[in-house]
């Protein structure tokens, strides 16, 4: 079961410019039962096989030969009567490894025309695939420039373009689809030829005013992308998006919100919240997926991910003894969950096994490695050593006697 805003996909291609994801890592809407086995099968499948996602920090490697032309049927519309063309431009090597280049197809109105981080920006967007067929036309997409809300390729080069200015955009797959591609149009490892005309620029909406509605409609967007990011393996972008989320959530506000939009926006909040633990276990950061775990549970103590993700933590931190009163909590509030059974067992064996070695490490500290062998007994007692206990007892006694002698000497 997913909540009504999850059950929104009818199964079409996503745009190339945003990717929006098919599915939620934590599509659920209780805040206290886990609605799918889903989330939970996410963090209990083997670790991803990431060697066909280039990291986004590899920027030294270049393409054995040059980035294909693009196709005839992909570049702008030739120039109206009385309108005189551009020579053709060089390429530009964006990110100087030769995997994104930049061409300018016709001019803008120049450099101090090119819009800003943190400005929403209108683009007239074609996308092509090396073989000429066209996957995506939108003649108006819009989206906050530096947010990661599109394509890699679409946010670092838009930030080049000058108002006006149509340029093409060849990319390497790994700044659009990576190694997954979008089914059904874009096969694995595809680049992307995009051909960019930059409509509009202006500056984003100032969150203090904006409405219940409208913050939620912008976290969900901001989260939604988080959750493409996700099902392609980039948890870092992943993170990044469910941050930015987070952060207008969490904006002030000079409009007051009725109780509705205040759970609405609470509920947003908790989703963005889960995700954000999921890909922080998935990049083995721990103690920040328990920083997120800890403030779903201080809005909402019965929910089943957050539990069950914090005693994940704790578990991968060797805390076990922590580990299993939360996970049995988990298993308290679902009883027939399969995942949170399993991962609890697994737990009490670890724990078990943690205690066996611990005590052996304790006797050998103690002298005592062997389990079964019998204390070792002083065999070798002198015969006329003689017990501390005795000898401080005949000492007491004997100043006892010298102290009465001194007494009856005086009275005589």
């Amino acid at each position: 079961m997913a909540s009504s805003e999850e059950e929104t996909s009818t199964g079409c291609p996503a745009p190339v410019g945003t990717g929006t994801a098919s599915s939620d890592p934590d599509p659920d809407p209780a805040p206290a039962q886990s609605d799918s086995t889903e989330d939970f099968e996410v963090l209990e499948e083997d670790e991803d096989d990431l060697s066909e996602l280039p990291p986004l920090e590899d920027v030294g490697r270049a393409r054995a030969s040059p980035p294909p032309e693009p196709p005839e049927d992909t570049r702008c519309p030739e120039p109206g009567p009385g309108e005189t063309p551009e020579p053709p431009q060089e390429w530009l090597d964006v990110l100087g490894n030769g995997l994104l280049k930049k061409k300018t197809l016709v001019p803008g109105r120049g450099a101090e025309s090119r819009p800003r981080k943190g400005q929403e920006v209108t683009v007239c967007l074609r996308a092509a695939l090396e073989d000429g067929s066209v996957v995506e036309e939108d003649p108006g997409l819009t989206f906050t420039l530096g947010d990661c809300d599109v394509l890699q390729a679409l946010d670092l080069c838009v930030q080049l373009l000058e108002l006006g200015e149509t340029a093409l955009i060849v990319s390497d797959a790994k700044y659009c689809y990576g190694s997954h591609g979008r089914s059904p149009d874009i096969p694995p490892n595809a680049a992307l030829t995009l051909e960019v005309e930059l409509l509009e620029a202006r500056d984003g909406p100032d969150l203090e005013l904006l409405s219940g509605k409208e913050k939620v409609a912008l976290a969900n967007r901001k989260r939604e992308r988080g959750n493409f990011y996700y099902q392609q393996a980039d948890y870092v972008l992943a993170i990044n998006s469910y941050d930015i989320a987070l952060k207008v959530i969490g904006s002030s506000s000079k409009v007051d919100f009725s109780p509705d939009e205040e759970a609405e926006l609470l509920d947003v909040k908790v989703k963005c919240l889960n995700n954000l633990a999921a890909s922080q276990l998935k990049l083995d950061h721990y103690e920040a997926a328990l920083k997120s775990c800890n403030l779903v549970l201080e809005h909402q103590p019965g929910n089943i991910k957050a539990l069950f993700r914090k005693g994940k933590v704790l578990a991968q931190q060797g805390e076990y003894r922590e580990a299993i009163p939360i996970l049995k909590a988990a298993l308290k509030l679902e009883p027939s969950n399969k995942t949170i059974h399993a991962e609890l067992s697994k737990l009490v064996k670890k724990h078990a096994d943690q205690k066996t070695v611990e005590t052996e490490m304790y006797r050998k500290m103690l002298g005592n490695p062997s389990a079964g062998s019998a204390p070792v007994k002083c065999k070798d007692k002198l015969p006329w050593s003689i017990p501390w206990k005795w000898l401080f007892g005949a000492t007491a006694i004997a100043l006892g006697g010298v102290a009465l002698s001194v007494v009856i000497a005086a009275r005589n």
